[in-house]
């Protein structure tokens, strides 16, 4: 197929396409209304009255000190929030001195969905192999940091319990259980590692942790991957629920904001994708504003939109592969390849080639990369409405927001996208960077464990010694 490579990719978006899409546009009235919302979800989260009734749960992580340089040592770390996994041994030295080991070990898909003790002694038994590979002494337990992303109400810093599963996981017998205990139950079994852990977090805080290392004023931490999330630092005041050492002013806050809108909050701006791909999942009615961002769903969002417009004979002249009907058939690694293209389309063809779309027209190419466009910049402007509400009221005028996550990442604008409607959204006189997370899920689980060695910090709350 030739392609004119003096034609913008803008100009042959069909008006029909441009008029079916504007359900995926949102205007900056409707992001100060879901603003609103949000506002008042995270204020009923904090709340001790409010917070069973609210569906941003903003759970404590009782982590309450920063890195500040002085952290030394080996430590492990444990970063389990999707298929795959990681173990990592860092090592912390004078003058920013950082190492870093790390294997990737998978969960299979059996065990993602089987029983929680299946789980729990696979991530065990490949600690065990990761302990002996890299020759970690077992006659001593290493601090570790176990980095958890999946929602979690904590009740100190080595106590956690499921809410529920996301990300396609739903291993029985976890949801209302110490995920903290399990896991040492777990290692207990093997009777060959000895292991302390010393915490527990999300890839969010360590995300912030991991940054913070580097620049002392992260107050803010974000992912943008398969699935979205955002913590921040909270005066101890304002967390009604905190039940720890509120000698010290702040607390680093889980917001758990993927399940903003389970409450009927979002449904004014949801369209008919976000409904098919909400009821056609393993958690129906929950994670619906994750849903509308993270990497787990934008590429099937623009898939499902690409039928239903084929179907409407708007697209390759409706005509529509076997791959294309097929449910998660189009990653959002796609997403990003088309927006990656040039005018000549080149990426948006071979994509569409391997969707089993043959020589597609200039039009169809452009009327995609609109599509694709479209899902992607609703993604990163709700990022940003969330965003802008942490950041409106923090006291702090200069604030530097760590991120981490693939979509972030690996997207050509997402993060020109967050920044610019973010400033938009914010009040004139907050300054805020958004810096690129190195390894947050690691390091900063390695991180948490260390500042905890670090100031002998208690690694359980007043209401669990009272037991």
């Amino acid at each position: 197929m030739c392609f004119d490579e003096d034609i913008p990719p803008s100009s042959a978006v069909q008006v029909t396409i441009k008029d079916d899409c504007k359900s995926l546009i949102l205007s900056n009235e409707q992001l100060t209304t879901l603003m609103k919302d949000m506002d008042k979800s995270i204020r009923n989260g904090l709340g001790k009255e409010t917070n069973s009734s609210s569906v941003v749960k903003c759970y404590v992580t009782y982590v309450q000190d920063l890195p500040n340089g002085t952290e030394r040592g080996k430590f492990l770390a444990l970063d389990l929030g999707g298929t795959n996994f990681r173990v990592l041994l860092i090592e912390l030295g004078d003058k920013n001195h950082f190492h870093m080991d790390f294997e990737t070990f998978k969960v299979p898909s059996q065990i993602q969905t089987g029983k929680g003790t299946e789980l729990f002694d696979h991530i065990a038994k490949c600690l065990a192999e990761f302990v002996n590979k890299y020759k970690v002494d077992s006659k001593k337990a290493l601090p570790l940091g176990f980095t958890f992303s999946f929602p979690l109400r904590q009740v100190g810093l080595t106590k956690g319990f499921l809410n529920s599963w996301t990300k396609g996981f739903n291993c029985s017998g976890v949801v209302g259980e110490d995920v903290v205990r399990l896991l040492k139950e777990a290692i207990k079994r093997r009777k060959d590692v000895q292991i302390d852990v010393c915490g527990i977090l999300n890839d969010t805080t360590g995300t912030l942790m991991s940054c913070a290392w580097k620049t002392p004023n992260t107050k803010i931490g974000l992912i943008v991957g398969t699935g979205c999330n955002a913590c921040y630092v909270e005066k101890v005041e304002n967390v009604e629920l905190f039940d720890g050492d509120k000698i010290k002013p702040h607390v680093i806050v889980n917001t758990e904001w993927g399940a903003f809108g389970d409450d009927g909050k979002l449904d004014a701006i949801r369209t008919k994708y976000d409904r098919e791909i909400d009821e056609d999942s393993l958690n129906p009615g929950q994670q619906r504003f994750e849903k509308m961002i993270s990497g787990m769903y934008m590429g099937e969002i623009v898939r499902l939109a690409i039928v239903d417009l084929a179907n409407q004979n708007k697209l390759f002249e409706g005509k529509l592969s076997e791959q294309m009907k097929t449910k998660g058939a189009f990653g959002t690694s796609f997403v990003s390849d088309i927006e990656s293209d040039t005018a000549n389309y080149k990426n948006t063809w071979k994509v569409l080639s391997e969707m089993g779309i043959n020589d597609p027209s200039l039009a169809d190419c452009a009327n995609v990369r609109y599509i694709c466009e479209c899902v992607s910049s609703r993604s990163a402007h709700l990022v940003s409405a969330g965003l802008a509400v942490i950041l409106n009221k923090m006291d702090e005028k200069s604030v530097t927001i760590g991120v981490d996550g693939s979509v972030y990442r690996f997207h050509p604008y997402f993060h020109k996208l967050i920044l610019e409607k973010t400033r938009q959204l914010t009040k004139a006189d907050i300054n805020f960077e958004m810096m690129l997370s190195e390894d947050g899920s690691g390091r900063g689980a390695a991180l948490v464990a260390a500042v905890a060695v670090r100031d002998e910090l208690p690694l359980v709350t007043n209401e669990e010694l009272s037991k």
